[in-house]
């Protein structure tokens, strides 16, 4: 048994680590069942390496046809809440008439694209630890 890797003990391939760190502070734990899943559904979405944190997608196609989601306002009441306690940050606006919102998780570092509305520092890297109710 001391000869089995980590992925022989775990269902499937690709998995989402989620830092003990951000599961127990304050931002997370005052979020409702739909921002953690909405949370959810935008991170695992990340890469192995992290390249494309800055390019994840809430957008209403990807989540109601891949995720289930069904209501728009609800994605939108969701996201705001997301980026006021600092768990995730748009890095590039929405905008007709088929650019979509892409996000970056910010217990993770960004990796900058040339279309981001937003500049290489700008993601304030673990700003969920300093969210207060």
């Amino acid at each position: 048994m001391a000869n089995q890797t980590a992925r022989q003990y775990r269902d499937g391939g690709r998995f989402l680590a989620l830092p003990h760190v951000v599961l127990e502070s304050e931002a997370f734990k005052s979020l409702t069942g739909q921002q953690i899943k909405l949370l959810l559904d935008i991170a695992m979405q990340l890469t192995t390496n992290y390249s494309n944190n800055g390019r994840l997608s809430a957008s209403w196609r990807y989540l109601s046809e891949k995720r289930g989601w069904t209501s728009k306002d609800t994605i939108r009441r969701a996201l705001t809440v997301l980026e006021e306690r600092g768990l995730i940050l748009c890095t590039r606006k929405g905008r007709m008439p088929n650019v979509a919102a892409w996000y970056a998780v910010t217990w993770h570092p960004l990796f900058h694209h040339n279309d981001m509305d937003v500049g290489p520092q700008a993601l304030p890297r673990g700003a969920y630890r300093l969210w207060t109710p």
